[in-house]
C-alpha cells in the first residue's frame, strides 16, 4: 500500500522487517504453544524490491530449538497478481524465546524433523545461517 512505500514506490525495509518479525512470532508461537518474544534477528538480506501493488507472501518455519528458544527462518516473496510471477525479496533468521503466563522463560518441545521436505527446509536454513 502507498503508506508503506518510499518515494520510489517500493516497500520500506522497516515495513518488511516488521512483517518478518510477525511471521516469525506466529511460527514460533504455534510451535511452542505459548507466548514468545523476539530474542534476536540475524542479518536480513534484501534480495529484490517489493513494488507498490505487489502481494507480499511470507513463509516462516521453526528449524532448530534449544531448551527455551527456537530458530525461525522467514522468507519473503512478492507476487504480481496480474502476471502470476513470484520472486524472492528478503530472508532472515530470527530467534524467539518461549515464555509462560508470568513472562518467565519456559521449555519448548523437541523438534521432530520427519519428512524429506522438513529435512530439506532445515538443511537449507542451516546452510544459509
Amino acid at each position: 500500500m502507498p503508506d508503506a512505500t518510499n518515494n520510489l514506490g517500493r516497500a520500506l525495509g522497516g515495513w518488511v522487517l516488521e512483517r518478518m518479525d510477525v511471521g516469525g512470532v506466529i511460527a514460533a508461537r504455534r510451535f511452542a504453544r505459548s507466548q514468545v518474544v523476539t530474542a534476536s534477528i540475524d542479518r536480513v538480506d534484501f534480495h529484490a524490491p517489493i513494488d507498490l501493488g505487489d502481494v507480499v507472501v511470507l513463509a516462516a518455519y521453526v528449524y532448530d530449538v534449544g531448551e527455551t528458544s527456537m530458530r525461525v527462518r522467514v522468507d519473503v516473496h512478492a507476487e504480481r497478481p496480474s502476471e502470476g510471477v513470484r520472486r524472492e525479496t528478503a530472508s532472515s533468521h530470527l530467534t524467539f524465546v518461549a515464555i509462560d503466563e508470568d513472562e518467565q522463560v519456559r521449555p519448548v518441545p523437541e523438534l521432530a524433523v520427519e519428512t524429506k521436505r522438513e529435512r530439506d527446509l532445515r538443511r537449507c536454513a542451516r546452510e544459509a545461517e
